[in-house]
C-alpha cells in the first residue's frame, strides 16, 4: 500500500502551493523533505499502476546487499542461492529511482502491474533532474486482459563534468485517467572518476 501512496502524492501543499521545507533560510522542498509528497488517499484507492514487490524482489533486494546464500534460505524457509554476478541494488522494485553516485550511464529495471481498468495505454513523461538525460524504453505500456505487468528500462546519463549535489525530476506514466509518478534523484560523481583513472 505505502507503494501506492506514494504514486498517487502530491508535491503541492493543501493551497496547490508548492512545498517548502522548515530551514533557515526557508527553501523549496524536495524529494528528501518530503518523500514522495502529500497523501491522497482517493487517488491511492485507484492507483492505476503499482510497483509490485514479491518474495523473489526482496530476494534480490537481500542478494544486492550481499547477504550470503544460507542467510537468505533461513529467511525463507526455502534453499535460495544468490546469482553468481551480484545483482544491482539499483534495480529493486521501488518507485523511485535514487542514483547516488553517477559516473558513466547507468540503465535499471522497474515492473508496473496494472491494477485499473484492463485495456489500459499508459505514456511516459519524464522531467529530468538539471544536467541529466533520462531515456526510458519502452515509452509507451501497453496492458490487456493477459498482459497485467511489464517491464521497462530508464537509462541515466548525465552532461555534468564535476561533482555536484543531488537534483531532482521525475517519471510519471499517464494514460488520461491516472498520473503515476516516480520522483528521481541523481548525484553525479565525476571528478572521483577522473582521478581514479
Amino acid at each position: 500500500m505505502m507503494i501506492t501512496i506514494l504514486n498517487a502524492a502530491s508535491r503541492n501543499g493543501p493551497s496547490g502551493f508548492p512545498i517548502f521545507a522548515e530551514a533557515s533560510p526557508q527553501k523549496l522542498a524536495n524529494p528528501f523533505d518530503f518523500g514522495g509528497g502529500i497523501v491522497n488517499t482517493n487517488k491511492a484507492a485507484d492507483p492505476g499502476l503499482v510497483y509490485d514487490m514479491g518474495t523473489a524482489d526482496y530476494i534480490h533486494y537481500l542478494c544486492a546487499m550481499e547477504y550470503n546464500s544460507s542467510i537468505i534460505s533461513k529467511l525463507t524457509g526455502q534453499p535460495t542461492t544468490c546469482p553468481g554476478r551480484k545483482p544491482s541494488i539499483l534495480d529493486v522494485n521501488l518507485p523511485s529511482i535514487t542514483i547516488p553516485n553517477l559516473r558513466n550511464a547507468v540503465t535499471i529495471t522497474r515492473t508496473v502491474t496494472n491494477v485499473g481498468a484492463p485495456k489500459s495505454v499508459y505514456r511516459a513523461n519524464v522531467e529530468p533532474p538539471y544536467g541529466v538525460m533520462v531515456l526510458v524504453r519502452p515509452r509507451v505500456l501497453v496492458f490487456n486482459a493477459t498482459t497485467k505487468k511489464v517491464s521497462f528500462r530508464v537509462t541515466i546519463s548525465t552532461t555534468h563534468q564535476l561533482n555536484t549535489g543531488y537534483y531532482f525530476g521525475s517519471l510519471t506514466w499517464t494514460n488520461g485517467v491516472h498520473a503515476v509518478r516516480s520522483p528521481l534523484s541523481v548525484r553525479t560523481d565525476v571528478l572521483q572518476s577522473y582521478f581514479d583513472a
